[in-house]
């Protein structure tokens, strides 16, 4: 018997293409513009979001027949503060400087409106296990992006991945370098991540011709 059903394995698979959260559902823009200058922060951004995603989607989830329809956005970003606190403290405890480097986008967590809006559309209408998996499932798609988008920026304007020159050594003139490469330092300014972004969204539509708006 599979692990999973049709219906939930679909719960993972679809925002990871399909239906991604940010070139599909156009959520998240702001943590992709601000911290992917580095893969590093990407990758530690996408796993702070798929905690909190994944453990506060299965929270609201259990608490969804006894909230007040009133305050149940309140009770929501109770939830994701207290969660983000927690990614916060481990951070500063486990990573400092990474943790100075992501700042206060971290804490920015609590408003991104992937997050927010999973709560609303799916966590309050369903089971704990489907608002787990719908969770991972947005997650991952958002972490994709981050992470591809934080690789061509930090190699294109760095000539670094994770820190670690790739290229060569622009000062020695080795490797690329050598050839007369140069790195890109457009690519380490925010407005860079769009143009990235925009041209996965491009790839993306021309693979699939059904995700193109009608004008």
């Amino acid at each position: 018997m599979a692990l999973l059903s049709k219906k939930d394995a679909s719960l993972i698979s679809d925002p990871l293409a399909d239906n991604n959260p940010i070139t599909i559902q156009v959520l998240g823009i702001c943590s992709a513009l601000a911290i992917t200058a580095e893969l590093k922060a990407s990758v530690v951004m996408a796993i702070s979001v798929m905690f909190v995603l994944g453990v506060g989607n299965v929270v609201i989830s259990l608490m969804r027949n006894v909230i007040p329809s009133k305050i149940r956005i309140i009770v929501q970003l109770i939830v994701v503060a207290t969660l983000v606190i927690i990614v916060d403290q481990v951070l500063k405890a486990f990573a400092y400087e990474l943790s100075k480097t992501l700042s206060v986008f971290v804490g920015l967590i609590i408003t991104n409106c992937i997050i927010m809006g999973r709560f609303e559309a799916f966590a309050l209408g369903n089971g704990p296990w489907r608002s787990f998996l719908d969770g991972i499932g947005n997650s991952l798609g958002y972490g994709i992006i981050l992470v591809i988008v934080g690789f061509f920026r930090e190699l294109l304007g760095s000539g670094t991945l994770f820190g670690y020159p790739v290229l060569g050594d622009p000062i020695e003139k080795t490797g690329l370098y050598a050839l007369g490469y140069e790195n890109n330092g457009f690519m380490i300014i925010p407005p860079a991540a769009l143009i990235v972004v925009g041209i996965i969204i491009w790839v993306q539509r021309s693979r699939n011709r059904a995700l193109i708006e009608e004008a």
